[in-house]
């Protein structure tokens, strides 16, 4: 055995089951041994995606995406799809090739210190020098990427220590790593802080975000505000923590949120903040939130608490265990005139959409195309102005909404639909992105054709990058500036290019017809849908 065959094994004793990746002669070891495994490998057309497709894969299935590229330029194309995991706490192992051990240092051909360069958006990472600790740093780094606060672990493996011989591999059973302890249970003395304060207070409302999804806790919170009839608002990564339509969910908070939800947060006399971080997308003005309020931060990160806003309560644990030992505590509330007035805001307080005829509305849309979808679907949102139209209309039943929300990278959702619907391949998976977020990894139909992946991909084509233009439409007064996307392809080509069906959607007098045609298509398939270029998200 060699080293790369002892990687290989390592991702077996994991039950890896696919690698996205890009080969290069640095990782070529470790690609000849995956051949003799059942772990299939993904072939990308661009290292970034790797990453993004690993992503998509993770969160779907709630375990761990894995990427391998070569070493130089693979290894740095990969360094915006690591920064994106570790945004959104997203656990994945990214694998890299190296050059020699003894040239590391020299500045050969394909050399970059790629652990120093990922620094900032890992983990943790490992350059590995000896072949006999593969199995240790693998076990470890499955470890450190699935607990406490999840994100990516880079292993960066030089190419004669992949081809260096294991004289015994024993993979471990256990980690036990002295300075890293993730907290998961909560503090019983800070939880019976809290309840004292739900009883004290007339005004709660819980904040959920990316975290409650990752600690698998959504049932649980669920239960918890059912139970006392609290209200619930979510940032963009909480999306789907309830479903959309559930009459105690008052939607998305934030810059792009519905007013209702920010008015909810206002008022609010307690406020539990659970899985996400007071940044400025969600609560521009951070320091207000505290203003007369009680807040309650409850994070597995205690790096997160108290980083922009103090809270009154800061709880340290994982959601899942935390809501779970809330649910066991007795304690009397009456919030119900609270929630008659949360009710009447959200009624009257909806956006009214101005009408652009002659285009496809997106909220229109995104509302119609949400209804027919499949109670389980998985929905994977771009960034731009799709995005946010996403987050205000789409209606997430019992599936899940996806995107890139920390770093907000374009190009993120065909890739990481393309790792969700490998993952689930029963489960109806639907990209939608814009022609400038489409323009930066439609490659990836050619990954999507070659491996059999049905996913679909849904373009608002508005030919400009819609929201930068609209910022530069409110804050320079229609002085556009390098966002006209002239030059885009035509996209019944380039899906014919691809061999996938295509659909052309110009209005809404054929909405209903067109979906009913995407959706039932049983290939992947390819819908555009022409948007006015001056239509705004709000």
């Amino acid at each position: 055995m060699i080293g790369a065959d002892a990687m290989v094994k390592c991702l077996e004793a994991e039950g890896v089951k696919a690698v996205f990746g890009y080969p290069g002669v640095a990782i070529c070891p470790f690609y000849n041994s995956i051949l003799e495994s059942d772990i299939e490998s993904i072939l990308v057309r661009t290292e970034q995606n790797a990453a993004h497709a690993a992503s998509g894969l993770a969160r779907v299935t709630d375990g761990i995406g894995v990427c391998a590229v070569t070493s130089g330029p693979g290894a740095t194309n990969l360094i915006t799809g690591i920064a994106t995991a570790f945004a959104d706490s997203i656990p994945m192992i990214c694998i890299s090739g190296q050059v020699n051990s003894e040239l590391l240092g020299s500045d050969v051909f394909q050399e970059a210190d790629i652990t120093g360069a990922v620094e900032s958006f890992v983990k943790y990472s490992y350059l590995v020098r000896d072949a006999e600790d593969i199995p240790r740093i693998f076990k470890e780094a499955f470890h450190i990427a699935t607990t406490g606060r999840k994100g990516p672990v880079l292993i960066d493996v030089p190419i004669d220590v992949q081809n260096a011989p294991v004289s015994k591999f024993i993979y471990p059973e256990e980690v036990s790593l002295r300075t890293y302890k993730p907290t998961v249970k909560g503090h019983i003395q800070q939880i019976k802080k809290v309840v004292k304060e739900l009883e004290k207070a007339e005004r709660p409302i819980i904040c959920a975000g990316g975290g409650v999804s990752l600690s698998q806790a959504k049932k649980e919170l669920v239960e918890f505000a059912e139970k006392n009839q609290i209200p619930v608002v979510s940032t963009m990564m909480g999306i789907g923590t309830m479903p959309t339509r559930h009459p105690l969910y008052f939607g998305m908070v934030g810059n792009n949120g519905k007013p209702y939800a920010n008015r909810a947060m206002n008022e609010a006399d307690l406020i539990i903040m659970v899985g996400a971080r007071v940044a400025d997308r969600a609560v521009s003005q951070p320091d207000l939130i505290v203003d007369n309020k009680t807040l309650i931060h409850i994070d597995v990160d205690p790096a997160e608490i108290g980083k922009n806003v103090g809270p009154n309560i800061p709880l340290v644990g994982d959601a899942k265990h935390i809501f779970e030992d809330l649910d066991e505590q007795e304690f009397e509330g009456d919030y119900k005139e609270w929630l008659d007035t949360l009710i009447e805001y959200r009624t009257v307080m909806e956006p009214k959409r101005k009408e652009h005829p002659g285009f496809v509305d997106p909220a229109e849309f995104i509302t119609m195309l949400s209804g027919k979808m499949d109670d389980d679907a998985i929905y994977v949102a771009d960034v731009g102005q799709n995005q946010i139209w996403s987050c205000g209309y789409h209606i997430v039943k019992k599936g899940r909404f996806l995107t890139s929300g920390g770093m907000g990278t374009m190009g993120y959702s065909i890739p990481a639909a393309m790792g969700a619907k490998y993952a689930l391949k029963d489960k109806q998976v639907i990209a939608v992105c814009g022609d400038g977020s489409f323009q930066m990894s439609f490659m990836e139909l050619a990954t999507m054709k070659q491996h059999g992946i049905k996913s679909k991909v849904i373009v608002l084509k508005n030919n400009y990058l819609g929201m930068v233009r609209e910022y530069q439409h409110y804050t320079y007064r229609d002085n556009y500036s390098v966002v006209d996307l002239s030059g885009s392809p035509d996209l019944s080509k380039i899906a014919e290019a691809y061999g996938m069906p295509f659909i052309r959607l110009t209005d809404m007098k054929n909405a209903d017809k067109a979906i009913d045609e995407f959706l039932s298509c049983e290939e992947a398939c390819l819908m555009e849908c022409l948007v006015d270029p001056m239509d705004l998200v709000k």
